[in-house]
């Protein structure tokens, strides 16, 4: 029954991430679409650099919504930190969106606003993905990592982590308490070995 109720918890708290994901990723599409549509269509500027200006105005508007609202539970490891490492996954996503685009206009010789919108959704489809993998995994750390050691920058040691804290992580990427591994020997790491009697 815990291994049922621990995936309960994480898949159910993985569909609320999902939905907030969503809710900012369907605002910052509109903001995207909206602009690079303006900028294409009436401003007249290419294909790939309307999208390219769209995109940076889109995201900025995407870290904060997922900052303080979709990921608001994770730890905040400094603004410039996050900032940095959302705007490279995002170049990432939009070197995705550009590779339909720039295809469906450079390879298929295709110039029509509709083939635009449906390389558009498709690239954007397949862009998303990637970034709420990127977000969860990198950027947007779970609150229960071991802490960074200032002098080498690596996380420290899962032992010193789970000796100075009550909680470690489960299998399943949750917390569950810690309990110390139980020490049965008698003279520290060694294990007790019973000799054998001489007399018997």
């Amino acid at each position: 029954m815990k291994i049922v109720q621990r995936l309960y918890q994480r898949f159910t708290a993985l569909v609320h991430e999902l939905a907030k994901f969503g809710v900012v990723g369907a605002l910052a599409f509109v903001i995207t679409w909206g602009v690079t549509n303006l900028l294409h269509y009436v401003v007249g500027l290419g294909p790939l650099t309307s999208n390219v200006f769209a995109t940076v105005i889109a995201a900025t508007f995407a870290y904060f919504g997922n900052r303080f609202w979709t990921w608001r539970h994770r730890e905040k490891t400094g603004l410039a930190r996050e900032y940095f490492l959302f705007f490279v996954f995002n170049g990432i996503g939009l070197l995705i969106t550009l590779l339909f685009l720039g295809f469906r206009s450079y390879t298929l010789k295709l110039d029509d606003p509709l083939s635009y919108q449906i390389a558009f959704f498709l690239g954007t489809a397949v862009a998303t993905l990637f970034r709420f993998w990127s977000y969860k995994k990198w950027v947007f750390l779970p609150p229960d990592l071991p802490p960074v050691d200032p002098h080498t920058g690596l996380p420290e040691p899962i032992e010193t982590y789970e000796a100075a804290s009550p909680t470690a992580r489960d299998p399943l990427g949750g917390t569950v308490p810690f309990e110390p591994r139980p020490n049965n020997s008698r003279n520290g790491n060694r294990p007790h070995v019973e000799k054998p009697n001489p007399r018997s």
